[in-house]
Protein backbone atom coordinates (compact mmCIF):
# COMPACT_ATOMS: atom_id res chain seq x y z
CA UNK A 1 0.00 0.00 0.00
CA UNK A 2 1.25 3.23 -1.14
CA UNK A 3 2.00 5.89 1.50
CA UNK A 4 0.66 9.39 0.72
CA UNK A 5 1.16 11.53 3.85
CA UNK A 6 4.84 12.94 3.12
CA UNK A 7 4.42 16.22 1.63
CA UNK A 8 7.84 17.48 1.16
CA UNK A 9 9.38 20.64 1.21
CA UNK A 10 7.10 23.86 0.12
CA UNK A 11 9.57 26.84 1.28
CA UNK A 12 10.94 28.06 -1.95
CA UNK A 13 14.34 29.53 -0.10
CA UNK A 14 14.78 25.92 1.39
CA UNK A 15 14.10 23.98 -1.88
CA UNK A 16 16.68 26.57 -3.68
CA UNK A 17 19.37 25.88 -0.52
CA UNK A 18 18.29 21.97 -0.43
CA UNK A 19 18.29 21.83 -5.01
CA UNK A 20 21.31 18.81 -4.71
CA UNK A 21 21.32 18.40 -8.25
CA UNK A 22 22.03 14.53 -9.33
CA UNK A 23 22.82 13.67 -12.76
CA UNK A 24 22.12 9.89 -14.44
CA UNK A 25 24.87 8.49 -16.79
CA UNK A 26 22.24 7.28 -18.74
CA UNK A 27 21.25 9.62 -22.09
CA UNK A 28 17.22 9.68 -22.94
CA UNK A 29 15.28 10.60 -26.06
CA UNK A 30 11.39 11.49 -26.22
CA UNK A 31 9.69 8.78 -28.59
CA UNK A 32 5.77 9.27 -29.87
CA UNK A 33 3.64 6.30 -30.04
CA UNK A 34 0.24 7.74 -32.08
CA UNK A 35 -1.58 4.71 -31.49
CA UNK A 36 -0.81 5.11 -27.53
CA UNK A 37 1.03 1.44 -27.89
CA UNK A 38 4.39 0.90 -26.38
CA UNK A 39 6.40 -1.74 -28.43
CA UNK A 40 7.42 -4.97 -26.74
CA UNK A 41 10.65 -4.61 -24.38
CA UNK A 42 10.71 -0.89 -23.79
CA UNK A 43 10.41 0.16 -20.55
CA UNK A 44 10.17 4.17 -20.41
CA UNK A 45 11.41 6.19 -17.30
CA UNK A 46 7.99 8.08 -17.71
CA UNK A 47 4.76 8.73 -20.34
CA UNK A 48 2.24 10.90 -20.86
CA UNK A 49 -1.00 10.33 -22.95
CA UNK A 50 -1.56 13.50 -24.97
CA UNK A 51 -4.80 13.60 -27.55
CA UNK A 52 -1.58 12.98 -30.51
CA UNK A 53 0.17 9.52 -28.72
CA UNK A 54 1.52 8.43 -25.82
CA UNK A 55 5.27 10.37 -25.35
CA UNK A 56 7.31 7.67 -23.54
CA UNK A 57 10.92 9.03 -22.68
CA UNK A 58 13.31 5.97 -22.77
CA UNK A 59 17.36 4.92 -22.97
CA UNK A 60 18.14 6.36 -25.85
CA UNK A 61 20.43 3.33 -26.23
CA UNK A 62 16.98 0.73 -25.78
CA UNK A 63 15.56 3.48 -28.75
CA UNK A 64 18.34 2.50 -30.82
CA UNK A 65 17.87 -1.23 -30.60
CA UNK A 66 14.40 -1.03 -31.02
CA UNK A 67 14.62 1.12 -34.03
CA UNK A 68 12.27 3.32 -32.76
CA UNK A 69 12.32 7.60 -33.68
CA UNK A 70 13.05 9.90 -31.42
CA UNK A 71 14.38 13.48 -30.62
CA UNK A 72 15.89 15.74 -27.97
CA UNK A 73 19.07 13.40 -26.75
CA UNK A 74 19.16 14.56 -23.04
CA UNK A 75 20.41 14.12 -19.58
CA UNK A 76 18.90 13.44 -17.03
CA UNK A 77 18.83 15.80 -13.69
CA UNK A 78 17.48 14.90 -10.67
CA UNK A 79 16.66 17.51 -7.97
CA UNK A 80 16.86 15.71 -4.67
CA UNK A 81 15.52 17.87 -2.77
CA UNK A 82 12.22 15.74 -1.60
CA UNK A 83 9.37 19.40 -3.13
CA UNK A 84 5.93 19.53 -1.95
CA UNK A 85 3.77 18.83 -5.16
CA UNK A 86 2.12 22.28 -3.79
CA UNK A 87 5.15 24.32 -3.82
CA UNK A 88 5.16 27.02 -5.64
CA UNK A 89 7.08 28.60 -8.39
CA UNK A 90 10.23 25.89 -7.54
CA UNK A 91 10.09 24.70 -11.34
CA UNK A 92 9.79 28.39 -12.12
CA UNK A 93 12.93 29.57 -10.17
CA UNK A 94 15.23 26.88 -11.80
CA UNK A 95 13.69 27.04 -15.13
CA UNK A 96 14.36 30.72 -15.16
CA UNK A 97 17.85 30.35 -13.99
CA UNK A 98 18.67 27.63 -17.05
CA UNK A 99 16.80 29.65 -19.17
CA UNK A 100 19.07 32.72 -18.71
CA UNK A 101 21.87 30.52 -19.29
CA UNK A 102 20.26 29.05 -22.42
CA UNK A 103 20.08 26.15 -21.49
CA UNK A 104 16.28 23.77 -22.59
CA UNK A 105 15.15 22.03 -19.59
CA UNK A 106 12.09 19.96 -19.40
CA UNK A 107 10.45 19.06 -16.20
CA UNK A 108 9.06 16.40 -14.90
CA UNK A 109 7.42 16.41 -10.86
CA UNK A 110 7.23 13.15 -9.31
CA UNK A 111 5.68 12.64 -5.98
CA UNK A 112 9.35 13.16 -4.04
CA UNK A 113 11.41 15.11 -6.62
CA UNK A 114 11.67 17.20 -9.70
CA UNK A 115 13.57 15.66 -12.39
CA UNK A 116 15.16 17.62 -15.28
CA UNK A 117 16.03 16.67 -19.47
CA UNK A 118 18.80 18.82 -20.62
CA UNK A 119 20.44 18.80 -23.93
CA UNK A 120 23.23 16.42 -23.06
CA UNK A 121 25.68 18.69 -24.86
CA UNK A 122 24.96 21.08 -21.96
CA UNK A 123 24.28 18.48 -19.06
CA UNK A 124 27.77 19.71 -17.26
CA UNK A 125 26.68 23.27 -17.66
CA UNK A 126 23.45 22.90 -16.28
CA UNK A 127 25.04 21.04 -13.14
CA UNK A 128 27.02 24.26 -12.53
CA UNK A 129 23.68 26.72 -12.90
CA UNK A 130 21.75 24.54 -10.75
CA UNK A 131 24.90 24.40 -8.13
CA UNK A 132 25.06 28.68 -7.96
CA UNK A 133 21.41 28.59 -7.74
CA UNK A 134 22.02 26.52 -4.89
CA UNK A 135 24.39 29.27 -3.55
CA UNK A 136 22.50 32.26 -3.74
CA UNK A 137 20.14 33.64 -2.15
CA UNK A 138 16.51 33.52 -2.43
CA UNK A 139 16.16 36.63 -3.86
CA UNK A 140 19.25 37.17 -5.60
CA UNK A 141 18.87 36.55 -9.53
CA UNK A 142 21.25 33.58 -11.03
Amino acid sequence: MSNCTQLGESDLATLQRSIAPEMHAARFVYCTFADFSLPPGLQPICTFRESEGLTAVVQREDALRLGIGHQFESRLITLSVHSALHAVGFIARVATALAAAGIACNAVSAFHHDHLFVPVEQADNAMRVLEQLARADAGERV
